[in-house]
């Protein structure tokens, strides 16, 4: 797998992954969610320009190398947020799933962004969303813990209505998995 900057014209192929992995938030009850509209071409070419875009790619094999990458499976936004790496979105295309694709992006956001935590906001009953992050190894913080930027963000958050499930901000400190 090939994790790199996507083009500026891979963008809308991100908004379609967004779309279709967002369709699983359905079978919990979660239309909201679900029907959701994802970032903006704008909002995408932000963060590509800004260098805060990654996005999975196949291993091109064979005359296939030859054409380049093809289209994305999954990506991943991240800004700076209080020292951190903080994980804005990860998505991978439904037919993707399952095959490490969110991993390897979180991993390379942790490798790009140094000796910086990696932080993220997620539900905390969604079994591809808390749970799946936990066994990444980020771990949930306490509103003790919760940087000027973290409360930001969650409280932007809920204006969205996205508190009508539990959140929780997560934090991963760089370093050897157990």
């Amino acid at each position: 797998m090939l994790i790199h900057a996507p083009s500026p014209a891979e963008l809308p192929a991100l908004r379609s992954i967004e779309l279709a992995a967002g369709t699983a938030f359905r079978g919990l009850g979660m239309a909201t969610i679900a029907d959701a509209e994802p970032p903006s071409l704008a909002q995408l070419a932000e963060f590509q320009r800004a260098g805060r875009a990654l996005a999975a790619y196949e291993e091109p094999c064979g005359a296939a190398a030859a054409e380049g990458t093809g289209a994305p499976l999954g990506f991943l936004l991240w800004e700076p947020v209080d020292g951190c790496t903080h994980i804005e979105q990860v998505s991978v295309h439904p037919q993707h799933a399952h095959r490490r694709i969110g991993q390897a992006l979180i991993d390379r956001a942790e490798q790009d962004g140094g000796s910086a935590p990696l932080t993220l906001t997620t539900f905390a009953e969604v079994p591809w969303n808390a749970p799946y992050y936990t066994r990444l190894g980020f771990r949930t913080l306490t509103d003790a813990e919760l940087t000027p930027g973290l409360r930001e963000i969650r409280a932007h958050e809920a204006t969205l209505g996205l508190d009508h499930w539990p959140r929780v901000c997560m934090r991963r400190d760089p370093g050897p998995r157990k």
